[in-house]
């Protein structure tokens, strides 16, 4: 439970620096886009307000997380977290639909003879700025993530590293309006295009393995195969059967019927049990849940 508290502030901690640089680059984007004439940074400012709803999601799905067991959460909460990651996929989606609908509007408005605004220098150097520090941002939050395993923390860096792309997007745009003309102002809808679809693919990356976890999938055939082989080593162990697997949050959940010789005593059984709990806990983590029930072998 105290690992779990201390991996929960951390959690807290990374996505309370985010939340902080968010509201920083999301003023400065803003105002720079209004003084800077570019339409473009006005919207990479109002998307980068989609990480203040990310930066709560995380926050709110940890609150939950860190909760004990209690009479209606028998296995805990983690797949509140599970939740939190399928959220921060779908505003990764939905962000990355906007930009694109707003690329091809742009585009359209070029082709019909409109003349996109040039945009001023403040604009550039905003863009520039948001760069650095959302990928900055990215790789702080995904290393906290992988670290202590949380795939809602990991998200949220990608919805990090999304926002960097939108900003390399207005780059191009701001960039080629002002050094080409006006005349290439379509650099900047075209880039956003193609942002987009990076976007699209983080948050279907993102979001089916969160999908998979609620759905109950099992564990990947590799990792069956390693459970079978513990199993299988075990020269007590007659057969088993009845294998069921998945995922709970960071933990995995592992249920098997094990059959041992029926002269065997309980107490050599059980033995036998926790050794094979415990060489599993080695692959899978020590707040692995793990269920074995022992029936006699009847050797037919």
């Amino acid at each position: 439970m105290e690992k779990e508290l201390i991996r929960s502030k951390e959690a807290k901690n990374v996505t309370l620096v985010g939340f902080a640089v968010n509201s920083v680059l999301t003023i400065c984007k803003i105002l720079a886009g209004i003084f800077g004439k570019s339409g473009a940074m006005l919207a990479d400012g109002i998307h980068s307000l989609s990480d203040f709803l990310t930066d709560i999601v995380v926050l709110i799905g940890f609150r939950f997380t860190e909760q004990p067991e209690d009479e209606c959460h028998n296995y805990g909460h983690d797949k509140y977290e599970t939740l939190a990651t399928t959220i921060i996929s779908l505003f990764l989606a939905i962000v990355g639909f906007e930009i694109l609908k707003s690329g091809v509007g742009n585009i359209i408005k070029v082709i019909n003879g409109e003349v996109l605004p040039k945009p001023k220098s403040i604009a550039l150097v905003a863009a520039i700025i948001s760069i650095v520090f959302k990928e900055l941002l990215f790789r702080y939050t995904i290393k906290v993530g992988k670290k202590i395993g949380s795939s809602a923390v990991v998200a949220n860096g990608w919805h990090h590293r999304s926002d960097a792309f939108s900003s390399i997007g207005t780059l191009i745009g701001i960039g080629g309006a002002i050094l080409l003309g006006s005349g290439w102002t379509v650099l900047d809808p075209i880039a956003s295009i193609v942002v987009s679809v990076f976007i699209f693919k983080v948050a279907y990356d993102i979001l089916m393995p969160a999908v998979h976890e609620l759905m109950e999938s099992s564990l990947s055939t590799e990792e069956q195969g390693k459970i079978e082989m513990v199993i299988a080593k075990q020269e007590r162990v007659k057969s088993y059967h009845k294998l069921r697997t998945r995922r709970l949050g960071t933990r995995v959940v592992i249920e098997f019927h094990m059959l041992v010789d029926e002269e065997l005593d309980v107490k050599t059984a059980h033995n036998v049990s926790i050794e094979i709990e415990e060489e599993l806990r080695v692959l899978f983590g020590e707040n692995s849940i793990i269920t074995i029930h022992i029936e006699p072998y009847e050797n037919e």
